[in-house]
């Protein structure tokens, strides 16, 4: 009876609050696939299991999970949000450490920014001296092929 108190069946996991890997998924509009991802990664803990073996969701972490995905999209590396999570989970930090990691990831962004922006010039004055007809030259590909060494 041991077993079953730590492993209930999926309706009595239900009856407690906890969802299965589709509702989690649902619920936090996080993939499946990224859920077991983040749970082989260690960004979420392990997940209680059923008496057959499926993976059992609390509360916290589908809190949790909404914490990665928003970092995601803020563009937070995964080693940016263990930190973040780490910080998150610990009443005792600083505010500090929080403002320096996330002006960091903001420098980091212009300046990916900057270098895609000048990409963008480079096309564009690229495609604007390519003749885009039936020629066989083409600036494009012959500065693609250039030798920059």
């Amino acid at each position: 009876m041991a077993t079953r108190a730590t492993r209930p069946e999926l309706s009595e996991a239900k009856g407690q609050g906890l969802h299965n890997i589709g509702e989690a998924s649902a619920l936090t509009g996080v993939s499946a696939k990224m859920i077991r991802h983040y749970e082989s990664t260690g960004l979420i803990p392990p997940a209680s299991r059923t008496l057959a073996n499926y993976r059992l969701y609390s509360d916290a972490d589908l809190h949790r999970l909404r914490f990665i995905k928003r970092s995601r999209t803020l563009g937070f590396s995964m080693k940016q949000i263990g930190q973040l999570l780490g910080l998150w989970s610990d009443p005792g930090r600083s505010s500090a450490v929080v403002k320096k990691l996330a002006l960091a990831h903001a420098r980091d962004l212009s300046q990916r920014i900057a270098e895609m922006q000048a990409m963008q010039r480079t096309l564009e004055k690229l495609a604007k001296n390519c003749h885009g007809d039936n020629r066989p030259e083409c600036p494009i590909l012959d500065d693609l092929a250039a030798d920059e060494s």
